[in-house]
């Protein structure tokens, strides 16, 4: 008898062998061994705690910035949905926001609030979960920024609020080290105009549909950019923008509207999205001397 078959009793779903392609941007990767979806904080919590402990946990949210490997997850995938995804302006100047809010919304609660500085999270392709882990930031402002606190629960299952400790950096936090999982949280602007600030949320909307391939199977933006540097650039000068590479299946390509972006153009395997990203940043070191590091997380087996 193996753990799948002795589960602790939910009241949301645990689906088995359940394929996460769909489940992510690009379109690509294998079954998970289990998938979990929630009901709320204390279904996940209790989850958690009677859960063999030797067991992986992985959280997914929309996955926007992920590669899901064609082997599949080992473990069980944690995938926040309804029970997660509320919004709730506490005064002029603070806005609650469940995990599984994306970041857009959250932008646009907090402009017709009154509360301006979140406006940037409209450029961000994800949810309030990841952007709390990864301090996903755009157009110079970052999560870090604005956050004041994280209820978060750990692998036992106990649930507990951060103000601190978060230790923030370049699309880094410790909560990725330590294997939180980003319940919601609170975030801190300042009072503002509402239109002023849906203004900048339709400029900054506007500037990344004319210059990102948001319409594509793609992950966002693929690598970090080096200290001094820009990644879209150093991929474009090695000669990789819109060149197809195969690995197992029908290809990928960095975007012709910006080489930052890998695309699945049809039938791409993860494993052809991940190969084109070691191939490029093995290529940009070999020519620039700079290493790329990867911003998309890869999680998985390979097929």
């Amino acid at each position: 008898m193996s753990w799948r078959d002795t589960l602790p009793p939910v009241r949301g779903k645990l689906l088995r062998d359940e394929p996460l392609g769909a489940f992510t941007w690009f379109r690509v990767g294998g079954p998970a061994d289990v998938l979990f979806m929630p009901e709320d904080q204390a279904d996940l919590a209790d989850f958690l705690k009677a859960l063999d402990p030797g067991v992986p946990v992985t959280p997914l949210g929309v996955g926007s910035n992920v590669i899901i490997r064609d082997g599949g997850v080992e473990g069980v995938v944690v995938r926040l949905g309804r029970g997660f995804n509320q919004v709730q302006v506490l005064d002029s100047i603070s806005i609650h926001a469940g995990a599984a809010v994306p970041d857009a919304i959250l932008a646009r609660k907090a402009a017709e609030a009154g509360i301006a500085g979140l406006e940037f999270f409209a450029g961000i392709p994800g949810t309030v979960g990841g952007a709390v882990v990864m301090n996903a930031g755009c157009y110079g402002s970052e999560t870090q920024d604005v956050i004041a606190t994280a209820t978060v629960v750990d692998r036992k299952g106990k649930v507990f609020l951060m103000g601190d400790g978060f230790d923030y950096s370049y699309r880094h936090s410790a909560l990725q080290d330590a294997g939180l999982i980003v319940l919601s949280a609170v975030f801190e602007g300042t009072a503002g105009d509402p239109p002023e600030s849906k203004a900048k949320i339709a400029e900054i909307t506007s500037r990344r549909e004319q210059t990102q391939p948001i319409r594509e199977k793609t992950g966002g933006s693929t690598f970090k950019n080096p200290p001094g540097h820009s990644s879209w650039k150093l991929v474009d000068e090695a000669g990789w923008r819109g060149k197809l590479f195969r690995a197992t299946g029908g290809g990928a390509m960095f975007s012709e509207l910006h080489s930052n972006f890998m695309i699945n153009p049809g039938e791409a395997t993860a494993a052809d999205i991940e190969g084109l990203g070691d191939a490029v940043r093995a290529d940009v070191l070999a020519k620039t001397g700079v290493q790329l590091d990867w911003e998309i997380k890869r999680i998985g087996r390979s097929g």
